[in-house]
């Protein structure tokens, strides 16, 4: 009598729900706990069955002996390797082990701010940031209880197209109501991202991340770009001075060409900084003209300092590889009038075309904050083209620059095995004069590499991480005192030599030139 009664009641009182929708789970846990639904629907959606396959839901239970392979939908998948479901199960001599996988819509997981006074763990000063795949996120659970710290990972493949060029595997912590990818790799093949991940949560894809910004740190940025471009300017000032009186007792092309590049570095500080000031008046109409005139200004210093970093490098490939029979008729002026002819010709084009003004500039924080400079007007369509030829041409420039770089290397290279091999065969036995000349020589490549602009290679890592940003912020920001540093190098190389008859082949062939008018 006993067991037929609690037969009855598992009748009336069934503990699964057959014939449930689970979108009917993921709405009454929102209208019961509306901030912590995934909690709710976690512990809820296992006693949902539905007497028909829906699409994006699986309940199942499967054998914990075997792996088990799971598709919701067509581009999704779960696999749990027989290992996790053993340890998974409550007891050795249970012979199935429920498995949950639904896909869910990305737009029910939203971020909430959370006040800085009740934070009382550090929260983390990097975050990966981006667009759902899909706009879809699959759950996955086994059992009854959290897993977590699995020795073999999960993995879970969500199919993508070509469009998406990179992504990053996350899950939803509910605690911080944000996407982390702490416990997950992410593994991409020409049509699917490969997820593992050492624990089962709500999981996704975010697609192109972004790289956020704290607050903090975006104020440091900004303090560090400001003094930098001010000491910056000063320092360019100053070495105008020190390539003056170092043309004066040596006439050399290389020097006007250092003097060229430094000018344009000073206008371009000049141009950022007086930009940026302006910008921060309260009065954002009144003399909009003059913003747009920073902006023009800006935009061509820039453009004539990758000028004349370009022109540095034409020089040096002059230096290196054409060294005899070279003589090139007003050689100087024919730089400065592609150095200042190229970026006025350009501005002058730009111009009437009411590209410069205001330019808003969103700070990759995490509160997706704005900033304003006098640049170009972000409100016009012809600055995204503009905005792609400049940066094009900085590329093309970094990149010739480069080679130029490895040829000096080169060739560097050759001359000490050259002048090696007629002192000593025996290496091993190096005099300290070839050390220092070694050093030396280090010391040149450093200071040709900023004379080369190649710190503005160093964009590419504001996209990979935070350090990426500083070390581009600050050596960017920093120009005008390598500057100063090469044209102080200069000045001592000048000064020794004429205290001494016996000079370095190899970097006075790097430092000097000697081409004819």
């Amino acid at each position: 009598m006993k067991w037929i009664t609690l037969y009855l009641l598992t009748l009336c009182f069934p503990t699964t729900t057959a014939g449930c929708n689970p979108l009917d789970v993921i709405k009454k846990c929102q209208d019961e706990e509306p901030e912590r639904w995934t909690r709710c629907y976690d512990d809820n959606i296992t006693e949902c069955r539905p007497l028909r396959r829906a699409s994006g839901f699986v309940n199942v239970d499967l054998n914990p002996s075997v792996q088990a392979e799971l598709g919701p939908t067509s581009n999704h998948e779960v696999r749990i390797p027989s290992s996790a479901l053993q340890r998974i199960r409550r007891t050795p001599s249970e012979e199935t082990v429920q498995v949950v996988a639904s896909v869910i819509n990305s737009t029910l997981f939203q971020r909430t701010p959370r006040s800085r006074g009740r934070s009382i763990i550090p929260q983390p000063t990097v975050r990966v940031e981006g667009t759902v795949l899909r706009g879809l996120v699959l759950f996955v659970k086994a059992g009854s209880q959290p897993v977590s710290n699995l020795i073999e990972p999960i993995q879970l493949i969500f199919k993508h197209t070509e469009k998406e060029n990179n992504g990053t595997c996350v899950f939803w912590k509910e605690d911080e109501t944000e996407w982390s990818s702490e416990g997950c790799s992410t593994t991409k093949t020409e049509d699917e991202f490969i997820c593992s991940c050492n624990h089962l949560s709500f999981f996704a894809v975010l697609v192109n991340p972004d790289l956020k910004v704290d607050e903090d740190h975006v104020k440091a940025l900004s303090y560090i770009t400001y003094v930098g471009s001010a000491l910056s300017a000063f320092f360019a000032f100053i070495s105008l001075f020190v390539y003056v009186g170092l043309h004066r007792r040596r006439s050399e092309k290389a020097l006007s060409i250092h003097m060229q590049l430094t000018t344009a570095l000073l206008c371009l500080h000049l141009g950022f900084l007086s930009g940026s000031f302006w910008s921060f008046l309260p009065d954002e109409n009144k003399y909009s003209w003059v913003c747009g005139g920073l902006g023009l200004f800006l935009h061509w210093s820039l453009l004539a300092t990758l000028t004349w970093v370009a022109v540095e490098g034409f020089h040096l490939y002059l230096l290196l590889i054409r060294v005899f029979n070279i003589y090139v008729r007003r050689y100087l002026l024919k730089l400065c009038l592609v150095g200042w002819g190229f970026p006025t010709l350009v501005v002058a084009i730009c111009g009437p075309l009411r590209v410069y003004g205001r330019y808003t500039l969103k700070s990759r924080d995490s509160n997706d904050q704005t900033s304003e400079i006098c640049w170009m007007n972000s409100d016009i369509p012809q600055t995204k083209l503009v905005t792609y030829i400049t940066v094009a041409f900085l590329c093309l420039v970094v990149l010739y620059n480069t080679c130029m770089l490895l040829l000096v290397v080169f060739k560097m290279r050759e001359l000490r095995r050259g002048r090696g091999e007629r002192e000593s065969s025996d290496w091993k036995k190096m005099s300290k004069e070839k050390e220092s000349r070694l050093w030396k020589d280090g010391a040149t490549v450093l200071g040709l590499s900023c004379v080369l602009g190649l710190p503005w290679g160093l964009a590419i890592l504001t996209y990979v991480n935070l350090p990426g940003i500083y070390l581009f912020t600050i050596f960017n920001s920093l120009q005008g005192l390598f500057i100063f540093l090469w044209s102080v190098a200069l000045s001592c190389k000048s000064r020794s030599e004429n205290n001494s008859s016996v000079r370095d082949p190899s970097t006075q062939k790097m430092m000097t030139t000697s081409f004819n008018n």
